[in-house]
């Protein structure tokens, strides 16, 4: 059945989902999607070109699908009359988002994968707890509590799927409204989408691997070898389902699409941006540098420290990822990195 779907952000991401919603085709009917841009300048761009140039280069944008933004009149005007809004903005847009969107009575759905910066910390005479950045569904918790809302993550680049690559992603949330809706908007002959109710463990997968991603890029920048690099994928799988399971997940989500899926494509593709910039680094480039020459958020840097941060308060081992942290903080050099992860005292394997 057709929808109305608005996605709000047109980077790389949130426009390949709806150029694939808009392209939907096959038995099914197209739906009405429209793709909403903050920058009015993009979006003349985008109305003129029928072409994202600067995010997602190359690709038509279908004449179906409509395109709006520019102002938040615009935003306010679009969510009107909407069967599913989609996020489709990084994760330190994600608050203000939401909260715009809190009295929004149809399903909510966020593309962004990473912790959010940690925010201010409370004067010293009422809390004594070091502020820590949250994953998605725990900044819905504080700002859009009645929200039926939900994440659609899983191992993906923005191109293939533009393309009509084969890919397959997951709808995560609480909500059986909201999986299935997720499901009926984005599922066709090219993207398939499965159900997961376990939206703890689909966002710390989402996070995690992009701080290992920036591990295995320097492990291949640093021409370690293929055996190098399939040992840190896996025990990075390991850290990343310890963090999980700390924080209330299920362990076979980090063996499905969200966790080791998403981890393998991140680690090895070369259209991983945080792998960019694990091989940037191993090549004697400085973090903002890298960071620069990619023209896109890679969202492994930012949250990294999140990552470990969260991790040591729930006295979780995770020393892959505190050598990122290590390496991104200037702290160690590349080759100083990979030392001090070989050079751990020996341990069981499984635990």
């Amino acid at each position: 059945m057709p929808m109305k779907i608005a996605i709000l952000g047109a980077g790389a991401w949130g426009t390949a989902l709806a150029v694939s919603a808009a392209n939907a085709g096959g038995t099914s009917a197209r739906h009405q999607v429209t793709l909403w841009a903050r920058d009015a300048a993009q979006l003349a761009a985008m109305q003129a070109q029928r072409l994202n140039t600067r995010y997602l280069p190359g690709i038509a944008l279908p004449e179906a699908l409509l395109l709006a933004g520019g102002s938040d009149a615009s935003l306010d005007a679009l969510l009107v009359q909407q069967d599913l809004i989609v996020i489709a903005t990084p994760i330190a847009a994600l608050r203000g988002m939401l909260q715009r969107l809190q009295h929004v009575r149809v399903p909510v759905a966020w593309l962004c994968k990473g912790f959010e910066a940690p925010l201010p910390a409370l004067p010293a005479t009422t809390s004594s707890v070091k502020p820590f950045g949250l994953l998605a569904h725990e900044i819905r918790a504080q700002v859009a509590i009645n929200s039926r809302a939900g994440a659609l993550s899983g191992p993906s680049f923005a191109q293939e799927v533009a393309r009509g690559q084969p890919t397959a992603l997951v709808a995560a949330s609480e909500h059986a409204e909201v999986r299935d809706t997720l499901v009926a908007a984005f599922h066709s002959p090219t993207l398939r989408i499965y159900a997961n109710d376990d939206i703890v463990g689909v966002e710390v997968g989402g996070a995690v691997k992009n701080v290992l991603a920036i591990a295995t890029g320097l492990c291949d920048g640093l021409n370690l070898g293929l055996n190098a690099r399939a040992a840190l994928i896996t025990r990075g799988l390991a850290e990343m389902t310890r963090l999980g399971l700390a924080l209330g997940a299920r362990a076979e989500t980090f063996t499905g699409l969200s966790g080791l899926g998403d981890l393998v494509l991140t680690a090895t593709g070369d259209l991983s941006r945080n792998r960019k910039v694990g091989l940037l680094l191993a090549q004697g480039q400085s973090l903002p540098q890298a960071v620069a020459s990619l023209g896109h958020v890679a969202e492994g840097v930012y949250c990294a420290r999140t990552v470990v941060q969260r991790a040591q308060g729930l006295g979780v081992e995770m020393p892959i990822s505190e050598a990122v942290v290590a390496l991104l903080d200037g702290q160690v050099k590349p080759a100083e990195a990979v030392a001090a992860l070989m050079g751990r005292d020996p341990a069981a394997e499984l635990r």
